[in-house]
């Protein structure tokens, strides 16, 4: 594709108009051509202590703008006519922040303000977002605090749960020691009761096989203790066996005669004393078959029923002494300890 040919640049002549010219009253014939001119950084940078912009306060950045402004226009407007002049098209003018210089005798050059202000800016949106991840956090810190302190409080109360189950357990496993315990004892103390009760059942059914009844085919009238005018101590001193006069009298144990004989109100009564020094004393018989010092044994005949002594009728009256103690123990209760029952 063809380009188009430049076009032919025209002589430069002075324009007779005032507005040619720029701040003065009259023709310049000294200026010579117009030429384009671009502004940078480095053509506007003043040298340092040589132009020094003086900053006043209060308006020294409105006269700052106004000075820019002016050199605008005149940048503008050169430009303008060059462009008339050589007919080439206008060109960009780029105008970069100029820096605003203090009155102080810092020797360092001052930022750009475009800096400053982009600075500004970042530091505004730096703060904001480090208040903002500050309160994040924060706001992390205090749930992190609260969730420890929750856990802490769960884990006492799991520990708490978990020592008051096992104080429970303890508790309930020594109630069940004990209760097994006192089960294992009550039934210990049970066969024990047990085997001594059949023990006590075997040593009397073998003592049964030693003692006897000493009469047969009787009634107890009267027992050991009992009060009454009839007897001169007030009480009754023995076991009476009523029977027909006549009924055998029989030695309940093997022993030694020690006593045959009238004895006042008993009677005629005989005495027998066991091995271990036991006294059986038999009252009211009718007659006597034995006598003093004679050896007898469990069963051997050794009198008769009688009524003999202070009596109202037929009877054995049977006394135990102990020892040969003046005073008597309950013949029942005798009896019964050598598995016999009356």
């Amino acid at each position: 594709m063809a380009s188009n040919r430049p076009a032919q640049q025209a002589p430069f002549v002075p324009s007779q108009r005032s507005s040619d010219t720029f701040g003065y009253d009259r023709y310049r014939t000294d200026e010579g051509p117009l030429e384009e001119w671009n502004p940078t950084a480095e053509s506007i940078r003043p040298v340092r202590g040589r132009h020094r912009v003086s900053k006043q306060r209060g308006g020294g950045l409105a006269r700052s703008s106004t000075v820019l402004g002016v050199g605008v226009i005149a940048a503008v407007g050169a430009g303008g006519m060059a462009s008339a002049n050589s007919g080439k098209p206008p060109v960009a003018i780029t105008i970069p922040d100029l820096p605003l210089i203090s009155d102080d005798d810092s020797s360092a050059p001052a930022e750009d303000s475009s800096t400053a202000l982009s600075t500004m800016g970042a530091a505004t949106e730096e703060t904001t977002q480090g208040a903002t991840d500050a309160g994040e956090a924060l706001r992390s810190r205090i749930i992190a605090q609260v969730e420890l302190q929750q856990d802490q409080i769960d884990d006492k109360a799991a520990a708490a749960a978990v020592a008051a189950a096992e104080k429970e357990a303890a508790a309930a496993a020594a109630k069940a020691e004990k209760e097994a315990e006192a089960k294992a004892a009550a039934a210990k103390a049970a066969a024990e009761e047990e085997a001594r009760k059949k023990a006590e059942a075997e040593r009397l059914a073998e003592l049964a096989k030693q003692y006897t009844l000493p009469t047969s085919s009787y009634t107890i009238t009267s027992t050991f203790g009992q009060a009454g005018a009839y007897w001169s101590s007030g009480y009754h001193t023995g076991l009476d066996f009523a029977a027909p006069t006549g009924t055998l009298i029989k030695a309940i144990h093997s022993g030694t005669v020690t006593f045959a004989g009238w004895d006042g109100s008993y009677g005629y009564k005989t005495e027998i004393t066991l091995d271990d020094g036991t006294e059986l004393w038999f009252a009211h018989q009718s007659s006597i078959s034995v006598s003093v010092g004679q050896k007898v044994n469990t069963g051997d005949v050794i009198g008769r029923v009688g009524a003999t002594g202070n009596v109202t009728g037929a009877h054995l009256h049977l006394e135990v002494h102990p020892d040969g103690s003046t005073s008597g123990i309950d013949p029942m209760a005798w009896l019964q300890s050598k598995g016999l029952t009356p």
